[in-house]
């Protein structure tokens, strides 16, 4: 009994092979259910079509990527929605790294209703967010247009730059500030050399998220633009006569953009931890 009782205990139990094989063909399902319509779209960028409609693969081209100013309009309107991302993700991120900062270091009065407005804008219908947008420009007498869509991109997108960033400071390790300033490092210098690269990649990730939440909003921006066109409005109004290839290369480039940028985050924070 004694000598079984050790084997016993070394054997381990054997893995599911059928479960795994499942699992992963689940996993590889998902992932091809996600991609396909971006797959779509890339392919959809060479095709030699001849008419207005780009649905159906007529031939291979190259001649669509030389000609992306071709739609004055369109070329306008991804201009517009590149400067509306960048200005509100600028202005997002250091407000919310603030507040992150703010709720995940300190307690405070108020507290518990800060952390529920956050949640209720995160988890509130756009549909809500636009019309409640919309009537509160109206009643201040603020004509809707470029400012009134950075505004709006701005507040939809705050609560998910602070609460990512709050993420970072909750699982930091207070005692690596705390030597800092022992060794004689005053707030700002602390702040600079040893804060702030700890959570960088919670602030690298929140503004990443509020980008991503801009460059392709519809519903808040359609509420908010007035004469303003961006790139998901002229999508829109082109569905109603047929979407030329330029709009698949333009979304390929973005795409292409936005995967570069994460690769390279998880490549520096990879180099970092290592």
């Amino acid at each position: 009994m004694s000598a079984s009782g050790p084997r016993s205990a070394g054997r381990t139990r054997p893995r599911g092979r059928w479960t795994d094989r499942l699992l992963r063909i689940y996993v590889w399902l998902v992932l091809a259910w996600l991609f396909l319509p971006i797959a779509v779209m890339i392919v959809f960028g060479f095709n030699d079509t001849q008419s207005k409609s780009n649905v159906s693969w007529q031939g291979f081209t190259l001649k669509w990527w030389g000609r992306l100013d071709e739609y004055p309009d369109l070329v306008v309107a991804v201009r517009n929605s590149l400067l509306i991302a960048l200005v509100s993700v600028a202005v997002t991120t250091v407000l919310g790294t603030l507040m992150g900062l703010a709720l995940g270091r300190h307690r405070f009065r108020g507290q518990g209703a800060t952390n529920l407005a956050m949640f209720a804008a995160i988890s509130s219908p756009e549909l809500v967010m636009g019309a409640s947008l919309l009537s509160l420009f109206i009643s201040a007498g603020v004509e809707t247009g470029f400012a009134t869509v950075v505004i709006a991109h701005v507040l939809f997108s705050l609560s998910f730059v602070a609460i990512t960033v709050r993420a970072r400071v909750v699982g930091m390790d207070a005692s690596i500030e705390e030597a800092a300033r022992d060794l004689g490092a005053t707030p700002w210098t602390t702040f600079w050399r040893v804060t702030f690269p700890m959570i960088l990649p919670g602030v690298v990730a929140g503004a990443l998220l509020a980008f991503a939440l801009s460059i392709d909003d519809f519903v808040i921006t359609q509420f908010t633009s007035g004469a303003t066109q961006t790139f998901p409005l002229w999508i829109w109004g082109a569905t109603r006569i047929g979407m030329p290839p330029q709009v698949n290369i333009i979304g390929t480039l973005i795409f292409a953009v936005g995967v570069a940028v994460a690769v390279l985050n998880a490549v520096t924070a990879r180099r970092r931890g290592t």
